[in-house]
């Protein structure tokens, strides 16, 4: 008798430990889901100029044609946890991210990104009145900051549990590029949640290419640009939240002009709303073909990569924007080396070369990686399409290629983020920089981008640490 209640015992204490296991085990598994969004439009008053960012200085918004949003995913695996933000704004800088997550606790990784909108308030600081003055309403600033804050709070809120499926389509007469060598990433990449037990759609995470542009420099009204009517358009359709982030945009990668015709077949261009509301809603169909493709994939578990580097800024305006506190980040003297951090520059060390500090990060949700590259990147460093031999008159014809985000990805599915947690401007393949004659391509001057870019040595620094992120995940 005593052998069999030791043996029930021992019997009852393994299945326990087993029970106890298999709940953990099974939440590593499973995938939870929870979206949100609030509004983040800049109130416009004649005694509070609104400096709109994007093309010149000087621009000041007249008025709010339509709300600019903060949008938010949040993802749990087991204890992990992340939040995918995307604001319609010009790029919110590092320093701005790190605040946020300073005040959010409980996450293992927030990627905060930015659509690139040339139709919102300046949050950089280098569109104010003029040249020499700085663009950033503080308060604004601070009030997205803490937005976004409470939006994630909200969405972890709202977790619950979903499958996924992710899709690709691609139309790349979508996008127009106005630099030689005219190269375009066209693919368009969705993430499509729904409730595990009924199919019922939870949310879609859309990347699409192209500057939202479609307003042009003349507009002095308040808009999120296209991405409005495509996470419009998409949030009907699928009766879903809809967070909308921007890949690979430089180049420079926007709406074209020949493609988007009005009712009467009249084709519209830069400058009309209604071009822009139509060219949104082309590409929630592009997306419904991405849909229409996908399959379902696991997304988990989860991994994350992501350092901080610092690039080394070469750029003469972009450090006497620093110097005359248009551009108000800390800079970090240069040594070298772009995983080690250099001292914050001070009077006393300004002249010596300096960078900006950023981040580089991958993260790996089950068999999808997503890349999160702090600026602008040519499309040309995603399919690796740049020119060899060098074109004739680009400033450094030598440099090495960097390897291509198709190179580092290899198979399997995978999604690009521009603008995550960082502006740091244009990406630019070094063989391709053209900042000095004579000129690629015939031209009689300098291309636009190297102007607004920290330098040539910008995307060698961020392609190689995404290779980095890359081979720190695990296999």
């Amino acid at each position: 008798m005593f052998r069999l209640v030791v043996c029930i015992a021992v019997a009852w204490g393994v299945l326990t430990a087993v029970s106890r296991a298999m709940p953990n085990s099974e939440s590593e598994s499973v995938l939870e889901v929870g979206f949100s969004s609030a509004d983040i439009t800049p109130q416009v008053a004649p005694e509070k100029p609104v400096w709109m960012a994007g093309y010149v200085p000087g621009r000041a918004a007249t008025g709010v044609h339509d709300p600019l949003f903060a949008r938010c995913a949040v993802m749990r695996s087991g204890s992990r946890k992340i939040a995918l933000v995307s604001l319609d704004l010009i790029g919110l800088q590092y320093p701005a991210v790190l605040k946020i997550r300073n005040a959010l606790s409980g996450f293992d990784y927030v990627m905060v990104c930015s659509t690139h909108n040339h139709e919102g308030p300046d949050v950089i600081g280098v569109w104010g009145k003029s040249v020499f003055q700085r663009g950033v309403d503080e308060a604004y600033l601070k009030s997205v900051i803490d937005k976004v804050v409470e939006l994630v709070h909200v969405a972890d809120g709202r977790l619950t549990r979903v499958v996924a499926d992710f899709g690709t389509a691609e139309d790349s007469s979508l996008l127009n590029d106005s630099r030689e060598p005219f190269v375009k990433d066209g693919v368009l990449r969705v993430l499509r949640f729904t409730s595990w037990d009924g199919g019922r759609p939870t949310g879609l995470v859309v990347q699409w290419n192209c500057h939202p542009e479609a307003l042009g420099s003349r507009n002095t009204l308040i808009t999120a640009d296209y991405p409005a009517a495509t996470v419009d358009e998409l949030s009907r359709r699928y009766s879903c939240p809809v967070v909308l982030v921007v890949g690979a945009i430089g180049g420079l990668l926007a709406p074209p002009s020949d493609r988007i015709a009005d009712d009467s077949g009249k084709m519209l261009g830069s400058g009309d709303f209604e071009f822009a509301r139509r060219y949104g809603i082309a590409v929630a169909d592009l997306a419904d073909k991405a849909i229409a493709a996908s399959r379902r994939i696991e997304l988990t578990p989860f991994a994350i990569a992501a350092r901080p580097v610092v690039i080394q800024v070469e750029n003469p305006w972009y450090r006497a924007a620093r110097v005359f506190g248009v551009i108000r980040r800390q800079g970090r003297v240069w040594t070298g080396d772009s995983e080690q951090l250099g001292d914050p520059v001070t009077a006393e060390n300004a002249e010596q070369p300096t960078g900006v500090e950023t981040e580089v990060g991958c993260l790996k949700l089950g068999s999808l990686r997503i890349a999160a590259i702090p600026g602008e990147l040519y499309p040309e460093l995603v399919s690796g399409k740049v020119p060899d031999p060098a074109e004739a008159g680009a400033d450094f014809p030598e440099a090495p290629r960097e390897e291509s985000v198709e190179q580092l990805m290899g198979e399997g599915p995978w999604m690009l983020v521009g603008l995550a947690n960082d502006e740091v401007g244009y990406l630019i393949p070094k063989r391709q920089w053209d900042n000095l004659p004579p000129y690629a391509y015939g031209r009689s001057t300098a291309p636009y981008g190297e102007i607004n870019s920290c330098g040539p040595a910008a995307a060698p620094t961020v392609m190689r640490a995404l290779a980095r992120r890359l081979s720190e995940l695990p296999k």
